[in-house]
């Protein structure tokens, strides 16, 4: 009797255990902790219980984002169809992953509507859901996945940007205005050229930012005639839209809008400079040497002395006669070397009375970089300082402190007044000085972790200065040229006037030292750490144009600033080359983010340095990061192929400029495994994306090798 017992008992507890198991399950769906949800929605799941879709639903809800992920597996484990439109909603989840689970749940549902909603939620969500969404499609067997997609994305913006165009109010027009010239297709030409003579001059400048931006050179002529427009908006925008068209035919247009002395004459001398060099933009930006504004006439000349100089006879002419010097010191300014016929026409102005015709030749000979005249600047060197020796004779022979004296220091805690102090007031002085202490000390101990130097304020070493700085520029100016030209004795000179109380004076030696070469260099870099930004910007770019030994200062002390990191970059960019012990401070720079990361990169990409490819990698794994375009083309210009992967996945990123890097730079890495995602951008919205994806595919479709 017992042995017969025996299986029935066996299956009662089975049943029963698994009903106890169950019961559990169905508790830990009310478990105040999201993991245990979570796990219990997994559990019941795999069960595969049709009447727990209601389950699964509830759970949808849930608060808790890992819930509701595992409830879109759930759902789409059942492939029921009923569950679409509770799937479409988790696909605009606030966070990624439900995204994503959502995305393949529905690819498993597989049918019309499930790929509807795959395929309108591709141009409203980022770049890992809009990745995985090809995934899911490709899935449920879609051909040509990421081209259909792509596809519908592009005629959902060209649809919404033409209705907002159509019908919506002035600021929707002028939105749609960009937004369909960004398209670059023909009929948004079409659509924007009548537009430029609109009533409403913002939405006219819309439309003219547009075609620039569709770089349709048939809206070249329609531009230019805005150049003769009043409004200040519509002649700024005309003249942006053919820096982007880039047709020299309308350089002297732009010629004659630079030489008008307006607020708008140096975008016209940026849009020259930036065309394609012929003898159009040759001449407009000789005439504009000669007829332009003193800051325009001298970036048109800086302009040409890389293209071999203007010619010197009219020049000549106009230094001749007393009214027109001025403007013919300027030009040999900016001119530099290539105007070193006209030496022999500069030198008399400097015995000149007029101190600004005088400093005027002072520069134009330094910039020529002719040693003969240095006599002639020492003498008048000697002048200027006689001049100014009663002005700046100090009132107090004795350095002036650098201390507080006890008791007014305005950090430490005030002693009582005549024994009646407060102790609530004495205690929150205290207080608020010991804060303040350790403020300061906090700051202090990140900057040497950092290796950085913590920047001084400079102490006055005058009560009052007699002299104003404007008095002190023509010193300044014979300091800058002494040496520019290598004046025996520059040196030391100008190590005096390094540590001057004039900042006008201090940027002048620093900025003449810089150019002294290595010995100079040395003394100069220190000037970076100065307290005024002004200096730190001169100097910086002095330095940056001292050769080698310049370029390897700013490396060096690229470690030890703090904020002004952006300075020294933005002068190692201007500048015609990056050392190569560049590298590793640039790295770090490139691994603490912020907007210093993007010329770090961009110095690292031009450097071609490999050491830097996995620090770029990396970066990207920030997905807010303001350098992002940055670093995908410095990866792109090194060409190592194992950033290849890496660079793909911004195919799909949210933001067109994003996208055509990525293609960008994967034209110059090249992998064939890119192939199918390229060609699917060639039929993005956006006029650039389409352009650097074909570029990046070759004629038989597929990637490019790269630069091996």
């Amino acid at each position: 009797m017992r042995t017969g017992a025996r299986p029935f008992l066996l299956i009662m507890a089975l049943v029963l255990g698994c009903n106890g198991s169950r019961d559990q399950l169905l508790a830990d769906l009310q478990s105040p902790r999201p993991e245990v949800r979570a796990l219990a929605v997994k559990k019941l799941a795999g069960q595969g219980n049709a009447d727990d879709l209601v389950l699964f639903t509830r759970a949808a809800k849930d608060l808790a984002a890992i819930v509701r992920a595992e409830a879109a597996v759930a759902l789409g484990e059942s492939q029921d169809p009923r569950v679409v439109d509770l799937l479409g909603e988790l696909l605009e989840d606030p966070v990624e992953d439900v995204q994503a689970r959502a995305a393949m749940a529905l690819s498993k549902v597989k049918n019309d509507k499930a790929k509807a909603y795959l395929t309108l939620q591709y141009g409203r969500r980022g770049r890992a859901t809009r990745q995985v969404i090809v995934q899911a499609l490709k899935s449920a067997n879609v051909n040509g996945a990421m081209s259909e997609v792509v596809a519908a994305e592009a005629k959902a913006q060209w649809d919404r940007n033409l209705l907002a165009l159509t019908e919506g109010e002035l600021p929707e027009r002028v939105g749609a205005a960009e937004a369909l010239g960004k398209s670059g297709r023909p009929d948004a030409v079409n659509r924007l050229l009548p537009l430029v003579r609109d009533s409403q001059v913002i939405l006219a400048a819309a439309a003219v930012r547009g075609l620039g931006d569709a770089g349709d050179k048939r809206a070249v002529g329609e531009i230019a005639l805005l150049l003769d427009e009043s409004f200040p908006e519509l002649r700024e925008s005309a003249i942006i839209a053919l820096t982007k068209l880039r047709d020299p035919a309308v350089a002297p247009r732009l010629q004659a809008v630079a030489m008008e002395k307006s607020a708008v004459s140096p975008l016209a001398i940026d849009a020259i400079l930036s065309f394609p060099r012929t003898p159009q933009t040759d001449a407009a930006l000789c005439a504009i040497v000669m007829e332009g504004a003193p800051a325009e006439a001298l970036a048109a000349a800086q302009g040409m002395r890389s293209r071999g100089g203007c010619p010197v006879d009219p020049i000549g002419e106009r230094l001749a006669r007393p009214a027109t010097a001025a403007s013919g010191l300027q030009a040999v300014v900016g001119l530099g070397p290539s105007a070193q016929p006209l030496l022999g026409k500069v030198t008399p102005w400097l015995n000149q009375p007029d101190a600004s015709l005088r400093m005027l030749a002072v520069e134009a000979v330094a910039a020529m970089g002719d040693a003969s005249v240095l006599p002639a600047l020492q003498k008048l060197y000697e002048q200027e300082v006689k001049g100014l020796e009663a002005l700046r004779a100090d009132w107090v022979t004795q350095p002036l402190p650098e201390r507080y004296g006890p008791g007014f220091d305005p950090s430490s805690t005030p002693p009582p007044a005549h024994g009646h102090a407060h102790a609530g007031g004495e205690d929150k002085a205290a207080k608020h000085a010991q804060l303040l202490e350790r403020v300061r000390a906090l700051n202090a101990a990140r900057a040497r972790e950092a290796g950085r130097t913590v920047v001084q304020p400079r102490m006055p070493t005058e009560l009052h200065d007699d002299v104003e700085p404007e008095r002190l520029q023509p010193l300044a100016t014979l300091l800058r040229a002494l040496g520019t030209l290598k004046a025996p004795g520059a040196l030391e000179l100008l190590k005096g006037y390094a540590q001057d109380s004039s900042a006008t004076l201090r940027l002048a030696a620093l900025v003449g030292l810089a150019r002294l070469g290595p010995e100079g260099v040395e003394v100069a870099k220190a000037g970076l750490l100065e307290p005024e930004r002004d200096v730190q910007k001169s100097l910086a770019q002095a330095l940056a144009e001292a050769g080698d030994a310049g370029q390897a200062a700013l490396v060096e002390m690229l470690p030890k600033m703090g904020s002004e990191k952006l300075l020294v970059l933005d002068a190692l960019m201007r500048s015609p080359g990056v050392p190569a012990s560049a590298s590793a401070p640039l790295r770090a720079v490139v691994s603490e983010g912020g907007p210093e990361a993007a010329l770090a990169a961009s110095l690292l990409g031009r450097m071609g340095a490999k050491d830097a490819v996995l620090t770029l990698i990396k970066a990207l794994d920030e997905p807010n990061s303001v350098a992002r375009r940055d670093v995908l083309l410095a990866l792109g210009a090194i060409g190592d192929p194992q950033a290849a992967e890496v660079v793909a996945r911004d195919l799909y990123h949210d933001l067109p400029e994003i996208r055509a890097a990525a293609a960008s730079a994967l034209k110059k890495i090249g992998t064939p495994a890119q192939a199918e995602a390229l060609d699917a951008l060639k039929g993005d919205y956006f006029r650039t994306v389409r352009e650097s994806a074909g570029a990046a595919l070759t004629k038989d479709g597929t990637a490019a090798e790269g630069a091996r």
